[in-house]
């Protein structure tokens, strides 16, 4: 099989990832150093480096490719998206996860997790950044719990970490990590803030890693008994329980292409990490649906993107990669059964023997709702290089001419949005849907009176909440929103150096500054959806010249 996306050679040393390109939202691949800006009418094309091509970039600047989104005054004039109201009981809220913000990496009995060894490994995070003290949350908490009431929350999705429960991944329980998570969930009920808990956000003990991680069955077996620890000490208090978040993200980033952890290189390993993770969120829902707690809700998150091919020809690349982003994990999940056609082109790595009798049925209890995360729309071209963006199916991701993208790079198209929601519920429907993840990078910084004026961020989610709307208006049931994230935090590999905040942090301080959009989401939250359309002036700019000079599809 082709070599993965990051793979170089064994004598080239880790990666630097400041030149990677990305694979997924909220991942440090998709670097600005390695995107070649085609322009006059063509696309951005995005080109995961080889070891060769990486010190060939390092002597090149982006070419505006990936400038953020200039932003202007609101658009007090524009009306012509209007009013557009969510129900009375619409779950706003916004998200975070553990090794992101809650630092204390090696108190009160925390073991270590895979991020600890992975971050602490030279070349794998930008700068050498690590989590060990992120956001300070654990010692911040009743802070950061004011902060989430001032803002008016609904509800709020964190993550467990795992390591803070059991250190060694089985066993003894750390009755002083429960105590933490029991100290968040009194704090938001007393703040009248519905807690939304994830019980795996990639922060696998280090100790089962060990023993062979997600590749291994014993680690499913492990996450259940771990779930169901969690679920007994926390569930007369948490409503909404969610198994794994982005499996996809811990299978091929993770063990793929080398850039999360744990940072294996391998098809067939990726593939086993997803069949032992789904299984894993089988064995846990099986564990806490025993306890009978009624009223409680268990699902799952995915990270689902739509994928159009970017010509004619790309049409089987753009249906691979939808089978491998979206429908692995979809179809066994909501149909109890692994894509035939994605079974057929992995032949040559794996009979999915791995699979035993059984597995699909547990894999595929119902759920109460299903999480979705998204960031952007794969437009995609076939090619068959290592370097290819998803060289397992043979395809790269390019990104369209006079789309707006992120300080991440990625474009910005709402209404894929839209799309991907109708498509789960006409597909795989019904089944009622929390948009558990959706934010965007920006390059924020405080402004000499202290503030940090993110109109772009208030742009981004106003437009997301539009196409949010829209799919419920055809007969999408969305339930919920939460904006990623609360606030700024360690973002993977890329460390500190992008932040996708409502809430700024100075991480040298600690200190906490609400943005712009913080005040702006607590207003749609007080009101229950969102007022008159927000675009910049420049963006309204861009749009009439992008109109006027469109070239035709290639």
């Amino acid at each position: 099989m082709r070599a993965c996306l990051l793979a170089a050679p064994r004598h080239a040393g880790p990666l630097p990832l400041r030149f990677a390109a990305a694979w997924h939202p909220r991942m440090a691949v998709r670097n600005l150093a390695v995107r070649a800006a085609i322009q006059d009418g063509q696309e951005h094309v995005c080109h995961a480096p080889n070891a060769l091509f990486v010190a060939q970039m390092r002597a090149i600047r982006c070419r505006g490719a990936c400038s953020p989104v200039e932003c202007g005054e609101p658009d007090s004039e524009s009306k012509e998206d209007g009013l557009m109201n969510f129900p009375d009981d619409f779950l706003w809220g916004a998200a975070t996860a553990s090794y992101q913000i809650e630092g204390a990496a090696n108190e009160d009995g925390r073991g270590a997790s895979i991020w600890d060894a992975f971050s602490h490994t030279p070349g794998n995070v930008y700068r050498g950044d690590t989590g060990d003290i992120a956001c300070d949350h654990f010692h911040r908490l009743e802070e950061d719990l004011d902060l989430m009431a001032e803002l008016g929350l609904k509800a709020y999705r964190f993550s467990v970490a795992w390591p803070r429960i059991q250190p060694e991944g089985s066993g003894e329980v750390n009755r002083a990590g429960l105590d933490f998570y029991r100290r968040l969930v009194e704090g938001l009920r007393r703040r009248n803030i519905e807690p939304m808990l994830t019980l795996y956000h990639w922060d696998l003990p280090q100790a089962l890693e060990d023993r062979g991680g997600w590749t291994s069955r014993e680690t499913s077996e492990r996450f259940a008994e771990y779930a169901e620890i969690v679920y007994e000490a926390l569930s007369d208090d948490v409503e909404f329980w969610i198994t794994l978040n982005e499996p996809w993200v811990a299978s091929w980033p993770g063990h793929e292409a080398g850039v999360h952890a744990p940072g294996r290189r391998s098809t067939s390993e990726a593939l086993l990490a997803t069949h032992h993770l789904l299984l894993g969120h089988g064995l846990a829902m099986e564990r806490m649906r025993s306890a009978n707690r009624e009223g409680n809700h268990l699902g799952a998150t995915l990270s689902l993107s739509p994928v159009r091919a970017s010509r004619e020809k790309d049409e089987k690349a753009a249906k691979l990669v939808d089978g491998n982003v979206n429908r692995l994990y979809l179809d066994p999940l909501l149909r109890g059964e692994y894509p035939k056609d994605m079974v057929e082109h992995y032949r040559e790595v794996s009979d999915f023997g791995f699979v035993r009798d059984g597995d699909l049925e547990k894999i595929s209890s119902p759920n109460d709702f299903l999480g979705v995360n998204f960031y952007m729309r794969h437009t995609v071209r076939e090619d068959d290089s290592p370097e290819a963006s998803f060289p397992s199916v043979g395809a790269r991701i390019v990104i369209p001419h006079n789309v707006r993208k992120t300080a991440m790079g990625w474009p910005v198209e709402p209404d894929g949005l839209t799309e991907l929601l109708v498509r789960v519920n006409e597909e795989y429907g019904p089944i009622p849907i929390y948009v558990t993840e959706n934010g965007i990078a920006v390059h924020d910084y405080v402004d000499p009176e202290g503030s940090v004026n993110d109109k772009e961020r208030v742009e981004y989610l106003d437009s997301h909440f539009r196409a949010a709307g829209e799919a419920m208006e055809r007969g999408v049931d969305v339930r919920g929103y939460m904006v990623w994230s609360l606030m700024d935090n360690f973002e993977w590999a890329e460390g500190y150096s992008k932040r996708f905040g409502l809430v700024y942090v100075d991480y040298p301080t600690g200190k906490r500054i609400p943005k712009s959009s913080f005040r702006w989401y607590s207003d749609v939250m007080r009101r229950g959806g969102v007022g008159e359309a927000f675009r910049s002036k420049n963006t309204r700019s861009k749009e009439r010249v992008a109109r006027s000079h469109a070239p035709s599809p290639s």
